[in-house]
């Protein structure tokens, strides 16, 4: 997740949605009486991160209704991002932890097939209408390339962009509307705030092991798919190899070094605390003490009226501009696309009464109703176009548009591993323990562990 995206507490269910769910559900069956399923999700550390937990609420009422004789027992994870798949791999290698579904992000499907954790789900989606109304590039992220196989059904995608606050720019002297053209004029903006308006932070770029994923998105893959080598610079999909040694990779390491070691993104304190992006979101932004924010799509569900820090004057603060490539090379604009899929464990205990669940969640109603309140991009076409939610938040449009420019990260099992090295690489060099060139050394010799030397090819220089 994408980083993960649940920001806000509170959200009413529609009884539309709720009408079309248990609908979809049917009048239930003998086949699904006196069972019980447990859906495993993640709850972040900050406490008002509940929008998951309160849409899935009134769901699994609808589906008992409709199901009488069945019970879905919700199973939420506190935990930040590493933390959560760790302990849910635990409960999935045990038939007798083993949950019936789970949350997984679309990044780490593929590392929990390998380890057989997860079931295959052609046989349903083979008979599964609604199925051809995902986009393709979603379906693909749902397979396991070894057999060709789906484990997931998409539940969401994401973009990010880059957040910046409309007053503070003025203060500085810095036109309105902004977009930048290079990375140069994101520090150029960055460097002229820090002079105009002292007191504010420039610029947060996500950073370190305590930030997982949201640091290897938000904070690096933004700025490595944005280099001259663009999409291969990660992973060399013609070689099929992990790529080691390249300048895009030094360049990007080195834009990090430079926020952090000229005061232009928050103190290194700060910027490792596991809890940073609560603290970007329902403080720093809100409280006008930070320019621009690399981030997210669902940023706004901090701030909307049932947020975890309601800001009625966000719309007329924040603006969004799309992220530049490093020297306005490619299509000038670079995004980052994750998101989150509903998988059932090879050891459930009742994995048919799992899929009849999932059905009820991803409906269309369901589905739009969804990546409204969660301020996320749909995976389906119908939603996609979906009047309601398009007009339900003003930024849907902006983001939704930047798929046209968003990379996926590598689905294979190593890209865990290989995410983990970024961020102790981001790290390093943010604390200063290791200039880029010895970062991106350890990162390479790092790499080569995980995956194998064979496995691995010398990036462009």
């Amino acid at each position: 997740m994408r980083s993960r995206l649940f920001a806000a507490a509170g959200v009413t269910v529609m009884t539309t949605v709720l009408a079309t769910t248990m609908s979809g559900c049917g009048s239930g069956s003998s086949g699904s009486s006196g069972k019980t399923i447990k859906v495993v999700y993640q709850q972040q550390l900050n406490n008002n991160n509940k929008v998951q937990a309160n849409y899935l609420a009134p769901m699994v009422k609808a589906f008992e209704k409709a199901n009488p004789g069945t019970t879905v027992k919700l199973v939420p994870i506190t935990a930040s991002e590493n933390d959560y798949y760790t302990k849910m791999q635990l409960m999935m290698r045990s038939p007798s932890t083993a949950p019936d579904l789970v949350y997984e992000d679309t990044a780490t499907i593929n590392t929990d097939v390998a380890a057989g954790y997860l079931k295959p789900l052609d046989g349903y989606l083979s008979t599964w209408q609604d199925w051809g109304k995902y986009a393709d590039a979603s379906k693909t992220a749902m397979k396991y390339a070894p057999d060709g196989k789906t484990y997931g059904v998409p539940d969401n995608t994401d973009t990010r962009g880059i957040w910046y606050n409309k007053k503070l720019f003025a203060q500085a002297g810095i036109p309105v509307p902004w977009q930048p053209k290079t990375w140069d004029d994101v520090l150029s903006a960055a460097r002229l705030i820090k002079t105009k308006v002292p007191g504010v932070t420039p610029l947060n770029l996500y950073t370190g092991t305590a930030g997982g994923e949201q640091s290897s998105m938000q904070g690096f893959e933004m700025l490595l798919y944005g280099t001259q080598a663009g999409n291969d610079s990660l992973y060399d999909t013609k070689q099929q190899k992990w790529v080691i040694g390249s300048k895009g990779f030094k360049d990007a390491l080195d834009f990090v070094h430079t926020v952090y070691s000229t005061g232009l993104a928050p103190s290194a304190q700060k910027a490792l605390d596991p809890n940073v992006s609560a603290t970007i979101g329902t403080e720093l932004i809100p409280q006008g003490k930070l320019a621009m924010d690399i981030d997210g799509s669902w940023m706004p569900n901090n701030w909307i009226r049932t947020g975890a820090k309601p800001w009625p004057d966000w719309q007329a603060t924040m603006g969004m501009a799309a992220m530049p490539s490093q020297s306005g090379n490619g299509t000038g604009k670079v995004s980052m696309s994750g998101g989150w899929a509903w998988s059932i464990p090879a050891k459930a205990k009742n994995p048919d009464l799992a899929w009849k669940f999932i059905q009820s969640l991803e409906t269309e109603a369901a589905s739009a109703q969804w990546n409204t309140v969660n301020a996320t991009i749909p995976v389906r076409s119908d939603v996609a176009a979906d009047a309601g939610y398009l007009k339900s938040l003003p930024t849907n449009q902006f983001f939704s548009a930047l798929v046209a420019n968003t990379f996926y990260r590598p689905g294979l099992p190593a890209y865990t591993q290989v995410s983990t090295a970024i961020q102790k690489a981001m790290e390093s060099v943010t604390t200063g323990q290791a200039s880029v060139d010895k970062a991106a050394a350890t990162f390479d010799s790092d790499v080569k562990t995980a995956v194998g030397g064979d496995k691995t090819v010398q990036g462009a220089q």
